[in-house]
Formats: C-alpha cells, structure tokens, sequence
C-alpha cells in the first residue's frame, strides 16, 4: 500500500513548476522519523498543559525511515534525495527507544541524524549519546522545559540549557532550534539568546528552523536587523510558505545560510495557506483530517477547491521559488540552498566530531 497518493494534479505542479527548478541533488535539512509502535501515543507529564498546536499530528500517524525514503520517491521523482533525520520528541520514557531507533535508520539508510536531547541531560551525558550514536549535533523541542512553565513564556535555554551548549560548542555539533514565544522570529527575548547563543558558543552550528517560525509578514519585524551581528547563523524555511519571510532571509543571510527542509511528514499535508489577522490559516480539504475546530489554523474549503490543493511541500517550494525570482537567485544559488549550504554543513559537523 502506498505511503500516500499523488494525484494527477499533482504531478501537474511538479512537472511545470518545480522538477526544472529544483537540482539534481537535494538535502532536506529537518525531516522527523518515528515509528508508532516505538514513541507510543504522546502523553503529557504529571502537572503539564498542552504547549503544541494540533494540526501536524493530524497528517501521519507515524514516519518511518522507509516511509520516508518512499516520500521522496513520490513527490521527487528523477531527484536525488537525502535529509537530516531526528526523531519526533515522542514521550519522556520513550525518548531513548526513539533515538536508537533513529541512529539505527541512520546507519541503514546512510542519512546524517541529529539526537533528541532533554534539557535535564548533563553535557557528559549528552556528549556520550551523541558519540555512541553516531550523531551530528541535537534537536529538541519547548514542550520538554519544566513542566511550570506557561507555554507563552519559555525561552530558548529552558530547553537547550547552558550546560548543555557549552559541550556542544567544544564539539562544534549541530544544534536544530524550534524557536518558542508567541512573538515568535521577532520576540526580543528569542532574539536576545540567539545572539548570546552565538556570541557565547561561536563553534556550535546553530539552526534556526522555520525561518524562526515567521509563517507570516508580521512575524518578521525588525528581526534580520537585529541579528546581523551573528554573521554565522544558519536557518531552514521548512513548514513554511512565507514568500515574504524568505525574502527577507535571502536578501540579510544569502544562499549560504539558506537551507531547504521539508519538517516530513507534515509536509505531506494537501493544503493552501493563507495569512489572516497577522496569523496562519491552512485551507484543507473537507473530511481529511477530521473536525477542523480542533485547531484554529485549519480551515475546510469546498469539494471541489480541495481537488486543486497539492501538498504542503510543493506549496513551500512555490514560495520560496517567489522569494528566489524577487531576489535574482541564480541555478547555483538555488542549488546551494537546496543542496550544498546542507551539505558543507553536515561535513563540517562530522569533521569537528568525528575527525572524518
């Protein structure tokens, strides 16, 4: 049984609008793999409110590494395709099955991956696990900080702590980083631990993911701005259909500091977005992914409306192919955001941890 159905319109889209704007070889640079029967159903700890969105759970039950693989078969075909796996979080008593079963997807599939790390880890211990596994650098994710915390108010070192960085710097590793706050790219205390990030842990290689969660015009603000002094930051535009916000990052960072990602297997998702009163609003479907009051960022459109929406990954791809024309990207430039800024990336990690 196939992992999901491509349909004639579909094709349609990558034929004309995508496969001769895409290169030959792409790393997607934030893709979560997990299996069901390993993560279990994600549960919140003793005391804890829910601090996620609904939605992404909404697309696939689970993504296996060979899911995963196939993906990329069907919606690249005649593309070479590879990522940067990690897992998904999962629960707290399951995390480590989660890791191993990552670095174990890792050495069969020959894809580079990152640790799911807690906060509560010591850098010794954090150290060690990267090693063992044959990991790059880390994820994580807000909803492991101190259950206490109000979902509006955690920062950036309540889940990627000092002590934790520090280790991660000496080993010049990947950090992936979800940014929190509801201010999203341009809260000032996001962008305040960036540049302390960067300032205090200079060989880290720190990713901003989503483009710092900027899904909208006014997420941005003055934040490119701002952080220009951190000349080495990195950032991927997964999730993402921000023309605007791509733009800005293309025009502050360039092609070398812009990284394709897909956030798989949400990406799978058949929709539109659309920005409403300074937020995200996914056109979907009607019936496919259950009752849309669930979450405020998703929206039924008609029957026939929804047979003219493809995949989420195909809507990113189309926006950042706007951002690109707006700014003059070259074909080298866009296969350097689609391919080479990962790769040198991903070398770079495993030369400073590994020695090769």
């Amino acid at each position: 049984m196939a992992v999901f159905t491509v349909t004639d319109y579909d094709k349609m889209v990558y034929e004309q609008e995508l496969k001769d704007f895409l290169p030959a070889k792409m790393i997607d640079i934030h893709t979560h793999v997990w299996r069901k029967d390993i993560q279990g159903e994600k549960k919140l700890r003793p005391g804890e409110v829910k601090r996620t969105v609904t939605w992404p759970s909404l697309v696939a039950k689970d993504n296996s590494i060979e899911d995963l693989q196939e993906t990329y078969r069907l919606m690249f075909p005649g593309k070479d395709v590879k990522a940067l796996i990690f897992a998904n979080g999962g629960n707290f008593e399951t995390l480590g099955a989660c890791n191993d079963y990552i670095a174990d997807a890792s050495r069969r599939s020959e894809f580079p991956a990152l640790y799911f790390s807690h906060p509560t880890q010591s850098g010794e211990e954090l150290e060690q696990k990267i090693r063992e596994g044959g990991f790059l650098g880390v994820k994580s994710y807000l909803s492991l900080s101190p259950v206490y915390l109000p979902e509006a108010e955690i920062r950036i070192l309540d889940f990627f702590p000092h002590h934790q960085l520090k280790v991660l710097d000496k080993m010049g590793a990947i950090v992936m980083c979800h940014i929190p706050r509801h201010g999203r790219l341009k809260d000032p205390v996001n962008l305040a631990q960036i540049l302390e990030i960067k300032q205090k842990y200079p060989n880290l290689k720190l990713i901003i993911a989503h483009i710092g969660r900027a899904y909208t015009e006014n997420d941005v603000g003055e934040a490119f701005k701002i952080l220009a002094p951190a000349t080495t930051l990195m950032f991927d535009f997964c999730a993402n259909t921000c023309s605007f916000a791509m733009q800005k990052l293309l025009e502050a960072y360039g092609p070398d500091h812009a990284m394709f990602g897909s956030d798989l297997p949400i990406l799978r998702m058949r929709m539109k977005r659309i920005e409403e009163n300074n937020t995200y609003i996914n056109l979907v479907p009607p019936g496919m992914y259950g009752d849309p009051k669930q979450d405020s960022h998703l929206r039924e459109v008609s029957k026939e409306e929804g047979e003219k929406l493809t995949f989420f990954m195909y809507e990113e791809i189309r926006a950042f192919k706007v951002a690109a024309r707006n700014v003059g990207l070259t074909a080298a430039d866009v296969e350097k955001c689609f391919y080479s800024t990962a790769k040198n990336l991903i070398d770079g990690a495993r030369t400073a941890i590994y020695g090769k």
